[in-house]
């Protein structure tokens, strides 16, 4: 399957990749610049700007919501949209602005404050795969392959490439520049194509009539079980670098606090959007053979030209948005949070040149990843089952001294709280898919974590240099 596009369709995708080249030239220079520049933009972000770049970045998944809409119904609002919206939430109320007050660059910096060097080293790790933009990168190679034609790898390779220009030279500014353009290419795609199916094709009483009866229903047809552990999953709110970092760049502590609520709502909305569109995709394709392909395929086979290429642009932009955010957390954990801090070199001076080279180092990486999952709602589950149990309690208990466990503890609680449930995954893997005892291994990790964290409970000594 491959999209015909008209000239004006591929016009606008031009245009679109040629302002992502505008903005690689333009903020060429940042680099030079020093840290606080660079990875913070000063400290400066706006809250339009904080809104825009939050809610784009952090919904990326695009493929994967229309696979699961597709397959599953309105589920997809029940497992990838409430318990997110609920993260979020938590966030907001009880980190948002504290980690702004903290004047930190990144999730490693505070567990280095609270529980030492050890501590931001494992949760810099730990990051690394956190926020690894694999999936992202995945759905950007499919979009290309069916807009281009070209091999998987080669359409991965062009979107990883170009995702990483502009923030390899001009740091989050660039991304939050790109943001605010993508925010409004995403909500577009869809406000423009889902008025025009329902107007074409008819509205509720269609759907009913055309998909199945479990697609109302708020399970989809799954068991309850699969449905709570995505609860847990979203507790990667909680941990999630890309909130942080926004929380960090933000000209203040209400714009970080506010600028979650407001970014809320827009999710509200697009998760709308994109699961009425899901639906009207497995209304109109019942015998659709990938349902990873549901979106580009209800563009391909019943939007109009220009609104077939504004879909697309929504499309792209959409997943863009999320590989560049990722990709920039990346390069700064990898670059500043583990070279620069496992060097302990007494000043900053290289830490923009570090960064750089965790760009290259998280992208490449990232590619292997997606050419070997090759599902972006594996990858998802999976690196959500082992994060959050590594960094869930310590990271948000650290925010408050009276809540802090001690350091070895911390530390303690990071390792086998993660490695409990990577070492469950695993097991499932090789016995062919069977978790021990049924169990999802998010919650043998959460518990070992939470006792450890219990047990070392007391009053925290201060952690000699403990911001490096």
């Amino acid at each position: 399957m491959r999209a015909t596009l008209g000239p004006i369709d591929l016009g606008l995708i031009a245009l679109y990749a040629a302002f992502l080249l505008w903005l690689t030239f333009r903020m060429f220079g940042v680099a030079r610049r020093p840290v606080v520049e660079y990875l913070v933009m000063g400290r400066r972000l706006s809250l339009p700007s904080f809104v825009a770049t939050l809610v784009t970045t952090w919904y990326g998944g695009i493929l994967g919501i229309g696979e699961f809409t597709f397959r599953y119904g309105i589920a997809n609002w029940i497992v990838f949209g409430v318990p997110y919206y609920v993260g979020a939430a938590l966030f907001a109320i009880v980190v948002a602005r504290r980690a702004r007050r903290s004047q930190f660059y990144s999730v490693p910096d505070q567990l280095a404050h609270a529980y030492g060097r050890p501590a931001g080293l494992i949760g810099a790790i730990v990051i690394q795969f956190l926020s690894s933009p694999a999936p992202y990168i995945l759905m950007l190679g499919v979009l290309l392959q069916l807009i281009f034609g070209w091999n998987l790898w080669v359409a991965t390779v062009v979107g990883a490439v170009v995702s990483t220009s502009y923030s390899f030279r001009g740091g989050l500014g660039s991304v939050v520049r790109a943001d605010n353009v993508q925010f409004v290419l995403m909500y577009l795609g869809f406000l423009v194509a889902l008025p025009l199916l329902a107007f074409q094709h008819g509205g509720l009483e269609f759907l009913r009539t055309h998909v199945p009866a479990t697609h109302f229903t708020w399970h989809g047809g799954n068991p309850a079980g699969y449905i709570f552990v995505w609860y847990l999953i979203a507790l990667q709110t909680l941990v999630e670098p890309t909130f942080y970092q926004r929380a960090f760049a933000a000209e203040d502590e209400r714009t970080a606090q506010t600028g979650v609520w407001i970014s809320i709502g827009f999710w509200v909305l697009f998760d709308f959007l994109t699961t009425a569109t899901g639906l009207y995709a497995r209304a109109l394709m019942p015998n659709l053979a990938d349902p990873v392909a549901s979106f580009p395929a209800l563009a391909i086979g019943f939007l109009p030209p220009v609104v077939q290429g504004l879909f697309y642009l929504g499309l792209l932009a959409t997943v863009m948005s999320t590989v560049d955010g990722y990709t920039f957390i990346g390069g700064v954990n990898f670059g500043r949070d583990l070279l620069w801090r496992w060097r302990r070199e007494p000043d900053e001076s290289r830490v923009n040149g570090y960064v750089q080279i965790g760009f290259a180092a998280t992208a490449v990486v990232a590619l292997v990843m997606a050419l070997f999952f090759r599902s972006a709602v594996d990858l998802w589950h999976d690196v959500g089952s082992v994060g959050v149990p590594a960094l869930l309690v310590p990271l948000v208990t650290s925010y408050g001294e009276r809540w802090r466990t001690r350091p070895a503890f911390a530390v303690a609680a990071m390792v086998l709280g993660g490695g409990v449930s990577l070492a469950w995954l695993v097991s499932a893997r090789i016995s062919g898919g069977t978790y021990w005892m049924g169990v999802e291994p998010i919650y043998p990790g959460l518990a070992l974590s939470a006792l450890i964290w219990a047990l070392g409970r007391g009053r925290t000594p201060k952690i000699p240099g403990a911001n490096h």
